[in-house]
C-alpha cells in the first residue's frame, strides 16, 4: 500500500516538473522571440512621429550595444539632471547601476529628436511660438550630430514570478518637452509594444519622493501597487525602501499575480538585519539593483 503511494507521489512529482520546464521553454521563448526583431518599433509607423502640443518629434529605435558615445553621455546627463534630486545621498551608487544598465545587451530604447519643421496651424500658431521661445531658453543636453535628442525610454522583456512583461527602466524627458502629453504618449506606445510581443503587462519602479510621478501613473494611466513592491510583502520592510514597484495587467491570469498575490513574508527576526531588504529584493526577482529603475513624471 505505502509503495502504490510513493509510485503515485513520484509520477506526480515528475509531471509537476515536467510541466513547470514546457512552461518555461515557453516563457523563454516568448522574450526570444520579441528580443530576435531587429527593430521593434518598425511595427508601429504611426508611432514614430509626437506632433501635438507644439512638438514635433521624430522616434528612433535603439539597443543597449548600439548606443554611441554621444548618446551614452546624453543619457547620464539627462538621468542626472532628472533623477539626482529623487535619489538624493543614494545618488552615486544609482549612477553607477545605470551606466552598467544603459549598455546592457537586453536594454532597448525609444529615443525622440525635435525636428526642425513645424506642424503649426493658425489654431496653435500663438501656443508654438511661445513653446519655440521656451525652449530656446532650455537648450537641448544634446551635443551629437543630427536633430536633437530631448527624450528616451529604456526598457526591457522580462519574466517576473512567471509572469512576462516589459519592464520600463527609464523614462526621461528634459524640461522643454515635459507637460505636453508625451510622457502619456509614451507609456500608452509601451502598453502597445508590450501586447503586441505577447507581454502580459507593464512594470516599472517610481521613487516615494516623486509624489507628482506616483499619482500620476497610478490615478491618470491606472497603474497599481504591484504584489511584489516591498510595501506589499510587509509593512515594515516597506516602510525602510525608497521606492514602489507599479504594475498594470493585461489578463486575469497576471493580474492575480502580480497585482493580487500576497507574497509570503520574511520572519521577524530577519528584519533588524541590514540586508533584509536586499533579500527580499533578491527573492521577488528583481536583483539587488532593482531601484535603478526610474520613473519620472513627465506628463
Amino acid at each position: 500500500m505505502e509503495k502504490n503511494r510513493s509510485k503515485v507521489g513520484g509520477k506526480d512529482k515528475k509531471q509537476k516538473r515536467k510541466e513547470e520546464l514546457a512552461k518555461k521553454k515557453t516563457l523563454d521563448d516568448l522574450l526570444k522571440v520579441a528580443y530576435a526583431k531587429e527593430n521593434i518599433l518598425a511595427e508601429f509607423p504611426a508611432f514614430l512621429k509626437y506632433e501635438r502640443n507644439g512638438l514635433n518629434l521624430t522616434i528612433e529605435y535603439g539597443t543597449g550595444e548600439s548606443l554611441s558615445s554621444s548618446m551614452k553621455d546624453y543619457i547620464m546627463k539627462l538621468c542626472t539632471v532628472n533623477m539626482e534630486g529623487p535619489f538624493g545621498d543614494e545618488w552615486p551608487q544609482e549612477q553607477k547601476n545605470k551606466r552598467r544598465e544603459m549598455v546592457s545587451q537586453a536594454a532597448r530604447y525609444i529615443i525622440l529628436r525635435q525636428t526642425n519643421g513645424s506642424q503649426v496651424n493658425a489654431e496653435n500658431e500663438a501656443q508654438a511660438l511661445e513653446s519655440k521661445s521656451t525652449e530656446q531658453k532650455q537648450q537641448s543636453l544634446w551635443t551629437g550630430e543630427g536633430d536633437p535628442v530631448v527624450a528616451f525610454v529604456q526598457f526591457r522583456f522580462m519574466i517576473d514570478h512567471d509572469v512576462p512583461v516589459l519592464y520600463v527602466y527609464e523614462l526621461q524627458l528634459e524640461s522643454c518637452v515635459q507637460r505636453k502629453g508625451l510622457g502619456k504618449f509614451l507609456m500608452q506606445f509601451c502598453e502597445l509594444i508590450g501586447r503586441k510581443n505577447q507581454m502580459k503587462g507593464v512594470m516599472l519602479t517610481v521613487q516615494k519622493k516623486n509624489v507628482g510621478a506616483m499619482n500620476f501613473y497610478t490615478s491618470k494611466l491606472r497603474y497599481s501597487i504591484s504584489a511584489v513592491s516591498p510595501s506589499k510583502w510587509d509593512p515594515m520592510i516597506g516602510s525602510d525602501a525608497s521606492y514602489e514597484i507599479l504594475c498594470k495587467t493585461f489578463d486575469a491570469e497576471a493580474k492575480a499575480i502580480l497585482e493580487m498575490t500576497i507574497f509570503p513574508v520574511v520572519s521577524s527576526t530577519f528584519l533588524n538585519r541590514p540586508e533584509a531588504l536586499l533579500c527580499v529584493k533578491a527573492e521577488s526577482g528583481l536583483g539587488l539593483d532593482a531601484t535603478g529603475y526610474d520613473i519620472l513624471l513627465t506628463d
